[in-house]
């Protein structure tokens, strides 16, 4: 049966047909006609015919008029299909739940902590934000969480431990350290290794007290000396996965936090044997005396302060050599940046030298218009140039004169496109300067954690809680690792904030009305439904009744 049209004269009337069958023919025949089609339409009896008949079909679309007042709820459901997924694969949510076995908390920590973590990867802010990000999202589990759920839920996180043997010198053990713990070893096998690993660190700032312990004044990466900070150590294997981050006070210097680490993945890990991949910030003559020493005998690839080393600026770069090629220069955008790599020996010590031709003409571009301006400036008078950062290195500044210092200008050249490694490895100069090129995706996940902690932990004022409150910003960064590297298996190559707006706008819309109740979902866009088949995850149906 089907609703028609049929034309007489100038008028259309709306008629109920039904198809049969005779003598093996398909044939029609007029059930009812339910009067002129634009009297109906204008009194409005389309819509109560449908309504009407549509209590005696389950399946069918509820229709809506302003005469009506259904119940109507608008959720995203894109990311918490895909990261439920993703939390659950990669055992975080079965690490959570046998730690809080024997907890008797009234709510539950497992979806607190999820919610909060999905939380800084679609959103990010503080947690009193994500009370509120979270009504706007369908998460299995999170219907009964309230704010004070939250904040008791990063204080378990960062819950001091009572055995401490494994602790570093700057901070306590804490729950948030056997989460890791357990992670890593979910993922290793008779056939993994941590041969290669990378470390380094940033600096979270605060706009209050910054806790217990951890709000100290120290070397500001963010350029505020004037306020509180904490240091956050990241810690990557060779696939870019992280590992472990610390937390340790804000006064806590680069130089000194290598050999916890080290200790950190012989004691936490269970590994004896790596090579340690670290930027120039971690290195110092004690350092390397204890990495060297026979009761380590660690591996290291660690940057070089040029500038700052005198065996280095003086002799390194100065050494004759015939520099090696590893990537030539390309105009393809695609392809790596040109490297040449040649290796020094001095003083008992291995040196590689590298160099990018393309960055070597542009510092010696940007030099050339410096001094260009400069040399126009000095015409005008000197004073506003002392103050000056990008012209004060280049003048040579007497009682009674300024002038260009060239034999400053002949200095910088010598570092045009360079930057130097130490190493005690046996891998060729093009090995350790692509290993140490690796280390920029330890940068990268800075990067990404800056911007999931964008509003930082100011609302917490106890170590427990922002120790909570920074590792859901690493279980995030576990979860995007994760996805990508499910993305790159499937031949899939996206920007993350593509992925993210493709997600929110996957919806579904809840419409309850007479008893009725019915889930519509709005259309896959952009990369949404390649994220969905990489992951392993089945779109909803369009349509369905709950």
């Amino acid at each position: 049966m089907f609703a028609r049209i049929k034309k007489s004269g100038k008028n259309e009337y709306l008629q109920i047909v039904e198809n049969y069958r005779e003598n093996k023919k398909s044939k029609q025949r007029v059930i009812v006609t339910l009067g002129r089609l634009d009297k109906m339409q204008d009194k409005g009896e389309i819509e109560r015919l449908v309504r009407s008949l549509s209590r005696f079909s389950r399946k069918s679309m509820l229709l809506l008029t302003s005469q009506n007042n259904p119940h109507v709820q608008v959720k995203k459901i894109g990311p918490g299909l895909i990261f439920e997924r993703l939390w659950q694969e990669t055992e975080i949510a079965s690490i959570l739940k046998n730690l809080l076995s024997d907890r008797k908390f009234e709510f539950d920590v497992e979806r607190a902590v999820f919610t909060t973590v999905l939380h800084r990867l679609m959103s990010s802010g503080s947690d009193r934000n994500c009370d509120y990000w979270r009504q706007d999202y369908k998460l299995a589990g999170s219907e009964e969480l309230s704010l004070h759920h939250f904040y008791r839920a990063m204080s378990f996180l960062g819950e001091e431990l009572s055995d401490q043997s494994k602790a570093t010198p700057f901070t306590c053990r804490r729950i948030k350290d056997i989460i890791e713990e357990e992670l890593f070893f979910s993922r290793r096998d008779l056939f993994s290794s941590l041969e290669m690993v990378f470390f380094d660190t940033t600096s979270i700032y605060f706009e209050g007290e910054g806790g217990d312990t951890l709000g100290k004044n120290g070397h500001s990466k963010d350029h505020r000396p004037d306020l509180k900070q904490m240091i956050i150590g990241v810690l990557m294997d060779n696939t870019g996965t992280p590992l472990c981050c610390e937390m340790w006070p804000g006064n806590i210097a680069d130089v000194t936090t290598l050999i916890p680490i080290m200790e950190i993945i012989r004691n936490r890990f269970g590994v004896d044997h790596f090579c340690i991949v670290a930027d120039r910030g971690m290195i110092s003559s004690e350092t390397i005396r204890q990495l060297e020493s026979p009761e380590n005998n660690i591996h290291y690839i660690l940057g070089v302060r040029m500038r700052q080393v005198s065996e280095v600026k003086k002799e390194v770069l100065s050494r004759q050599g015939r520099y090696k090629e590893v990537y030539p220069e390309s105009n393809d955008q695609k392809k790596p940046s040109p490297l040449k790599v040649k290796e020094v020996c001095y003083n008992g010590k291995r040196y590689i030298v590298c160099l990018n031709t393309k960055q070597a003409r542009k510092d010696q571009h940007d030099r050339e218009n410096i001094l260009a301006s400069l040399q126009d400036k000095l015409k005008n008078g000197a004073g506003s140039l002392i103050g000056n950062k990008g012209y004060r290195k280049y003048l040579k500044i007497a009682k009674k004169s300024v002038s260009i210092n060239f034999e400053k200008v002949k200095y910088e050249e010598r570092f045009d496109g360079k930057w130097v490694l130490q190493t005690n490895t046996d891998f060729s100069p093009e090995e350790v300067a692509l290993h140490y090129k690796e280390l920029w995706m330890v940068e990268e996940i800075f990067r990404k954690m800056k911007s999931l902690l964008e509003t930082r932990p100011v609302y917490h004022r106890i170590d427990e809680t922002i120790c909570g409150h920074v590792f859901c910003s690493f279980l995030a960064l576990v979860l995007l690792k994760e996805l990508n590297r499910r993305l790159e298996d499937a031949g899939f190559h996206f920007e993350w904030e593509q992925i993210k707006q493709d997600l929110k706008s996957l919806q579904e819309i809840r419409i309850e009305e007479n008893g009725i109740t019915f889930a519509v979902r709005s259309e896959c866009q952009g990369t949404c439904s390649k994220v969905f088949k990489a992951v392993g995850v089945a779109v909803p149906p369009t349509i369905k009744e709950l």
